[in-house]
């Protein structure tokens, strides 16, 4: 199992790695002018590898990975919903530069993430990684949130005008759904979602990092 998550962890720091570093190069080459198409740029990998990321509820269910599947699930569907319910779903959207931030915010996470991961099922630990895998959430994760929050936020007059996803079942139920509504009450839920998940971060920082310093002293 060690070398399906080793292969796993790579496939994934490969694709992060190389979007990553694609929107670094066409930043520094175009400048603002890369912003604006991110999305087509990368957006084909993005989709992959956050689709590829469903794996890892398969990991912790099954029992290959050590992770609390609530936080996971969560983190995991905030970002299949934003990317594929709100910003895959609407042109205008995706040309936005919120979307350019957003995916800059994710990659940084998931590089630095997979890393730590890839070289961990191997039983290779360096402390300065260890640190950086377990802090560097505490100011990117809520910048990612508030990101997520205004693409949102940028999406509802697509989806009013469009009517995307918004019907209206038949009789007899006789019930309209409007989607901007649920998108809306997504936003409280999202929030809700951080609280629970950097209460979740904070443990998984402290117990990693406390028994990393307690190793340090000893030796």
């Amino acid at each position: 199992m060690n070398t399906y998550l080793f292969i796993y962890y790579l496939i994934q720091f490969c694709g992060h790695s190389w979007i990553f570093t694609n929107m670094i190069i066409r930043f520094l080459s175009f400048g603002k002018d890369s912003l604006a198409d991110t999305f087509y740029s990368i957006g084909l990998v993005m989709r992959l590898c956050q689709s590829l990321s469903i794996l890892e509820l398969l990991h912790i269910l099954v029992g290959i990975e050590e992770n609390r599947f609530l936080p996971r699930f969560l983190q995991i569907t905030e970002r299949i919903i934003i990317l594929f319910v709100v910003i895959t779903s609407q042109e205008e959207v995706q040309g936005k530069y919120i979307v350019c931030v957003l995916f800059f915010l994710w990659n940084l996470l998931d590089v630095v993430r997979y890393t730590y991961c890839m070289l961990s099922v191997s039983g290779t630990y360096y402390g300065a990684l260890t640190w950086l895998n377990y802090t560097l959430w505490i100011p990117v994760y809520p910048l990612s949130i508030l990101a997520k929050a205004f693409a949102i936020y940028e999406s509802l007059p697509y989806f009013e005008s469009f009517g995307t996803y918004s019907t209206k079942l038949p009789f007899p139920v006789a019930l309209s759904i409007y989607f901007p509504y649920i998108l809306k009450l997504y936003l409280a839920v999202l929030f809700v979602g951080m609280y629970f998940i950097t209460r979740y971060l904070c443990s998984e920082r402290k117990a990693h990092l406390g028994a990393s310093y307690i190793k340090e002293k000893r030796s």
